[in-house]
């Protein structure tokens, strides 16, 4: 993978960019105008503007802090492969977004193993987008308790819960049944404020 990244010259050191987000003068949508006409600064830039949300999205879905890298870096090279595909029927970060999911599914389905390894707390990526009223340690706690969710039932509360999928549209992505999606949210929920209210 390292050396893909390097041949097409996206190989950036992934520590600078998470939770460091400079803001550009420029709009998204100029910002991947240039990209898609092949300006790498652009692509850049947009890098750095998603990095730490696409790494806290592949994060809680995989719960292991090195794949997590591994599939945020490879996010951004089929992105920059894809990028003459995206139609701008929704914004950049929605289609990002979806082709983050998608390749964390399909690695998942790939590998025949669904990981339950535990994230440690000092890896998880800093939330500055969101909750400025909740306190860091019950953020910390969430994190925690999602984490330690069965496989199957964080994947389905991160994507329904958090990433606001429908149980239908997750039923699709994992080849589940609407049922079964259902079933896994209320045992992960049920999991969760058990471990909460310890």
């Amino acid at each position: 993978m390292r050396e893909l990244l390097t041949s097409a010259g996206l190989l950036i050191d992934f520590s600078d960019f998470l939770g460091a987000v400079e803001h550009n003068p420029m709009s998204e949508a100029d910002l991947v105008r240039d990209a898609q006409r092949g300006d790498t600064a652009a692509f850049e830039e947009l890098y750095r503007l998603h990095v730490s949300k696409i790494y806290g999205l592949c994060l809680r879905m995989c719960s292991n802090p090195a794949k997590a890298e591994d599939l945020t870096q490879e996010a951004f090279v089929r992105a920059w492969q894809k990028l003459g595909s995206f139609r701008r029927q929704s914004s950049f970060s929605t289609w990002l977004h979806r082709l983050a999911v998608n390749l964390v599914l399909g690695n998942l389905r790939s590998t025949g193993r669904w990981e339950s390894s535990l994230t440690a707390i000092d890896s998880l990526p800093e939330r500055g987008d969101g909750g400025a009223s909740a306190k860091p340690e019950i953020a910390v706690d969430l994190e925690r308790a999602i984490s330690q969710l069965p496989p199957q039932a964080r994947l389905v509360f991160v994507l329904h819960d958090i990433e606001g999928y429908k149980h239908r549209e997750i039923a699709g992505l994992c080849d589940l049944a609407v049922g079964t999606s259902k079933a896994h949210l209320h045992r992960a929920r049920k999991q969760l404020r058990e471990v909460l209210k310890r």
